[in-house]
């Protein structure tokens, strides 16, 4: 897409783009163009592809009960006390430091715990 956009662009200044790659094809001829939109249309549905082998496989992962993306950073044992001692009034930073972690990851605790 960007080579098309770049060639288009040039023909308007009057220059001649000859591609060495495919045997030395003016790319601003017919034959030129035509080559482009080819190569163009296989680009995208190789593009097309691999999108849908990435979905098919994150659905069978899924579908295999595994678990996507990073792992919890506090295993379930230390979130269940994290959201405890949050509940008794504990302070984030406070438990930040305990469990030797981020603010950030508490606050997520909060928020996934407190009633909505």
């Amino acid at each position: 897409m960007d080579v098309g956009a770049t060639v288009a662009k040039l023909e308007e200044f009057g220059v001649r783009v000859h591609c060495l790659a495919l045997g030395g094809v003016d790319l601003t001829s017919s034959t030129g163009k035509l080559t482009m939109n080819v190569i163009n249309a296989v680009a995208e549905f190789e593009r097309d592809l691999l999108i849908e082998r990435t979905q098919a496989g994150l659905s069978r992962a899924r579908a295999e009960g595994k678990r996507l993306g990073r792992p919890a950073r506090l295993p379930s044992e230390q979130r269940e006390a994290v959201a405890r001692q949050l509940r008794d009034g504990a302070s984030v930073s406070a438990l930040a430091r305990t469990f030797k972690t981020s603010r950030q990851t508490v606050l997520r605790i909060r928020d996934a715990t407190s009633p909505a």
